[in-house]
């Protein structure tokens, strides 16, 4: 049976945890009406049905998040997905992903919306000031979006791809920040739109405002970026595709959902159709002996994140950018259980397929504490490091790996 994409599910998961009823709600919920009938005046889109809403405490939102996880996630495909992140260099190996994403959402929750129970809640103790109002905005542009197109389905459709998954996901929030700004602008006075001089404005506030959070700053870039990144860039790319298709563009988005990180980062893309390759993932030797743990998909995101991580963020977006597309699985050993990690990646061309390639050898220096090399011969770098032994070699425009074999490669 094909495994799912073990990847990107955690965080999916956590957002659509149920949470608790609480105490009596502060004055700013009697505003839900005149925001609903504002975002509704900018879509298009109306509240079919009034929003439940309620209060909820850190120590509730913490207790639930635990819960969530344990009835929706399996410990064996939670492990599959730290494991992957932890061979790809992405996270370092002594990480703990549930425990520190519970914590990272612990401690920036301000507002919710649980699209499995069709309710939006509040922080309790919240004072009504600017920064929960234009949550509670936020989260009723996530309740508007569910009422027309079923947010729990539209994230469960996604799951058969990671990259896929993530890219939904920045759908949602990103057009959901987007409609918070535009609802802003237009009791402001302005157009109901988001004009162009508040968007870096605004992605940048998104960055800095998060780096004020002890628990953010500590953790890993990767695990950093994919929180911001829905917002951040999915509120771009919700800019980009309105600019093209206006009011057309909130149900567009979801109807049509982008199936890459790369279409968010590039709306062009999107808005052009292109898909992104799919090339296999390379064969291992023995291959019966394995079982495969997890597979799925990779994207621009993760290679923008692990050529930053190991080089400069310069050089990182400006490499990612040519990836035409990834694969990957994770396998164990049936008897030893020992894993192994295979991956591919396709480039938009040969040359840049070499540039990732001999930059490769700084990542496998970079996300292991020791690398012996046996060859490093123009086309291929194999030796051994990290979880056992290791070969990347360079085939056209795709370079393949295998990582973590017990025994030399050939």
């Amino acid at each position: 049976m094909k495994r799912q994409p073990a990847r990107s599910r955690l965080l999916l998961i956590l957002l659509g945890v149920a949470l608790l009823h609480a105490a009596d709600p502060p004055p700013f919920f009697s505003e839900i009406g005149t925001i609903e009938a504002g975002l509704s005046s900018i879509t298009g889109l109306r509240f079919k049905r009034p929003v439940p809403y309620g209060l909820l405490n850190k120590d509730q939102l913490r207790v639930f998040l635990e819960e969530r996880i344990k009835k929706a996630l399996k410990p064996a495909d939670l492990r599959a997905e730290e494991l992957t992140l932890k061979m790809l260099g992405l996270i370092p190996s002594d990480f703990d992903l549930r425990q520190n994403t519970v914590d990272l959402l612990t401690e920036q929750a301000a507002a919710f919306y649980d699209y499995n129970k069709k309710k939006l809640f509040v922080l309790e103790g919240s004072s009504g000031g600017m920064e929960e109002r234009t949550a509670l905005v936020h989260e009723l542009a996530h309740a508007l979006a569910d009422q027309h197109f079923h947010l729990g389905k539209y994230i469960q459709e996604g799951a058969r791809s990671d990259d896929g998954s993530t890219a939904r996901l920045a759908v949602m929030e990103g057009q959901a920040t987007w409609l918070m700004a535009a609802y802003l602008s237009k009791q402001d006075g302005g157009p109901p739109e988001v004009p162009d001089r508040m968007l870096d404005l605004m992605a940048e506030s998104i960055q800095s405002s998060a780096r004020e959070y002890p628990v953010f700053s500590k953790a890993p870039l990767y695990i950093r970026e994919s929180l911001v990144f829905p917002y951040s860039g999915g509120m771009l790319f919700q800019n980009a595709v309105f600019r093209k298709l206006g009011r057309d563009s909130f149900s567009e988005v979801f109807t049509h959902p982008p199936l890459s990180t790369q279409q968010i980062m590039h709306p062009d893309l999107y808005l052009a159709h292109r898909a992104p390759a799919n090339p296999p993932a390379p064969r291992v030797p023995d291959r019966h002996a394995f079982r495969r743990l997890a597979e799925g998909n990779l994207g621009e995101f993760d290679y923008r994140v692990l050529l930053s991580q190991y080089s400069t963020e310069d050089q990182g977006k400006a490499l990612a950018t040519h990836l035409a597309g990834s694969s990957y699985a994770l396998l164990e050993h049936k008897h030893e259980k020992f894993p192994v990690l295979i991956y591919a990646s396709t480039w938009d061309s040969q040359e840049s397929a070499r540039q990732y390639f001999e930059l490769y050898s700084k990542i496998l220096r970079g996300k292991w504490k020791t690398v012996e090399f046996e060859s490093q011969a123009p086309s291929e770098l194999a030796g051994h490091g990290g979880p056992g032994y290791f070969r990347t070699w360079l085939d056209g425009s795709t370079v393949n790996h295998i990582e973590g074999w017990k025994s030399r490669l050939h």
